[in-house]
């Protein structure tokens, strides 16, 4: 036993399945949380058999590509063993670039999920409209000039050296 039982930010799953991107979305889009591969929906370890290496990197490889924006330093993938059984633990962050989405279907409610409790559920379009809005983006206006410290003498030399004509009301 895990000693955990599922709720809004732990997920047990006995095998991988076709649900693994929803899952993690709904966490990057929550509050982050844990996805345990190889425990069953009451905590018990049922284990995983076969190359934990090559599953380890397809989950990673799934997360990685299927999911937008880029997702890289959210999560980590790690094996854990206990009483003899070994299973995998997906350790998902929040994001910060909410909403995230199944790439190739954009910001749709087919696309984009949270978590509720223990279930995963379909964003709404004001949901993934507010989340959107939100998100910290680079802009021009929000870029920081090296040079914060000119002042109008040093500005005005600039432009008297550059052949701009300059008065004093300038």
């Amino acid at each position: 036993m895990i000693g955990l039982l599922e709720d809004k930010r732990t997920e047990f799953k006995v095998k991988l399945t076709d649900t693994l991107e929803k899952e993690v979305i709904a966490f990057l889009n929550t509050d982050g949380g844990n996805i345990f591969i190889g425990v069953d929906d009451k905590g018990n370890i049922n284990g995983i058999l076969g190359n934990l290496d090559l599953l380890q990197r397809t989950i990673k490889d799934r997360i990685k590509d299927n999911i937008m924006p880029s997702t890289l330093g959210l999560f980590d993938v790690a094996v854990n063993e206990k009483n003899g059984k070994k299973y995998i633990q997906i350790i998902v962050a929040k994001g910060n670039e909410r909403p995230y989405y199944l790439r190739g279907m954009g910001m749709t409610p087919d696309s984009c999920f949270i978590r509720v409790g223990s279930s995963v559920e379909s964003m709404n379009n004001e949901t993934i409209l507010n989340l959107f809005s939100k998100r910290m983006r680079n802009s021009l206006k929000n870029i920081k000039s090296p040079k914060q410290d000119l002042e109008f003498k040093t500005l005005k030399i600039y432009y008297q050296e550059n052949g701009y004509e300059i008065n004093d009301n300038f």
